[in-house]
């Protein structure tokens, strides 16, 4: 059961940051910090689909991972979750197009054996 939850977080957070980061890209940029401009901001940010998205795996995640921590200790959950940065940095090459050079693919892989260390 840990380890369908370890992967359900991983999953869902993925999702949701990658899906935040699409729609906050086509947000646009806060010109200025005005309480006008800032209260359009929010306003806009809660009718982006894409965010709300992101909202809705990031709360599956979150829930998931009290789950984990319920049954698990918090030395096994947070480590093994962080599978996440592995494909959160396939899916920003893949999906989002971001230029990922060599060294944060070689950081991302070094996460990913530290999470295959503690399945032993």
């Amino acid at each position: 059961m840990k380890w369908l939850l370890v992967g359900i977080i991983a999953l869902a957070n993925t999702v949701g940051d990658v899906l935040n980061t699409a729609g906050m890209k086509r947000q646009g940029e806060l010109e200025q910090l005005s309480p006008h401009a800032l209260l359009r901001m929010v306003q806009k940010i809660f009718r982006n689909p894409l965010v709300l998205a992101g909202f809705a795996a990031l709360a599956v995640s979150f829930f998931a991972l009290l789950s984990l921590l319920s049954i698990t200790t918090v030395s096994f959950a947070v480590p093994a979750t962080a599978i996440s940065y592995l494909l959160e940095t396939l899916l920003a090459k893949y999906i989002l197009r971001e230029d990922v050079r060599w060294r944060r693919w070689a950081a991302a892989s070094l996460v990913a054996c530290g999470v295959v260390l503690l399945s032993f």
